[in-house]
């Protein structure tokens, strides 16, 4: 059985919709073991023993077929500071009290404890220029790190669909709901994961 690691917030928990998410949509369908590691209102950020950081040097396994973790909204939300990227390839410089620099130290952490895809996805488009600017700043250290992006920011298809269902699929600008998570979401996140496991 392949296992994959969900590091994220409360899109990736399912605030919204009983502790029920995209991950475990998939996961029960593929037949995937899942390892997720969601606390809401936590973000990228080091700040504390909640985030994302923290929790991520927590987690126990050995084997990992693919490692797929949110872009917070939560950063820009609480206006963390973006940083910039780092010229080392080390995890010990970056600086993590940063966007920029958490996002490279998670990417390093597990590419080296578990030697797996990285995949970063963001959240669909609300309204949030601090996000926005995130997500930009995320591809360019895709580029960087030759990671994968599960996009849903700039998919102006996706959008239109959620635009489309916005009462059944959103509880808000930023939570799905269980509809939102099962026919959105999972199906396009599917289509990423089944290529690379």
């Amino acid at each position: 059985m392949k296992t994959i690691i969900f590091l994220g917030s409360s899109v990736t928990y399912g605030a919204a919709s009983g502790g029920v998410s995209f991950a475990d949509v998939i996961c029960k369908k593929g037949g995937y073991n899942m390892i997720k590691e969601a606390v809401s209102g936590t973000t990228l950020v080091d700040e504390g023993p909640d985030s994302y950081i923290a929790r991520l040097k927590q987690i126990d396994a050995d084997q990992v077929d693919l490692f797929i973790c949110q872009l917070s909204t939560n950063d820009a939300t609480q206006k963390k500071p973006l940083g910039h990227i780092s010229t080392a390839l080390d995890a010990q410089s970056y600086d993590t009290q940063t966007v920029a620099g958490a996002i490279e130290y998670i990417i390093s952490y597990a590419g080296e404890k578990w030697h797996c895809p990285v995949l970063f996805y963001t959240n669909p488009r609300y309204g949030a220029k601090e996000y926005a600017d995130m997500v930009t700043l995320l591809k360019e250290i895709a580029a960087v790190h030759a990671i994968g992006i599960i996009d849903l920011w700039d998919d102006e298809s996706f959008n239109e669909t959620g635009r489309q269902n916005y009462a059944r699929f959103m509880a808000d600008p930023i939570h799905p709901t269980l509809d939102g998570y099962t026919e959105w979401f999972a199906p396009y996140f599917e289509e990423t994961i089944d290529r690379i496991i």
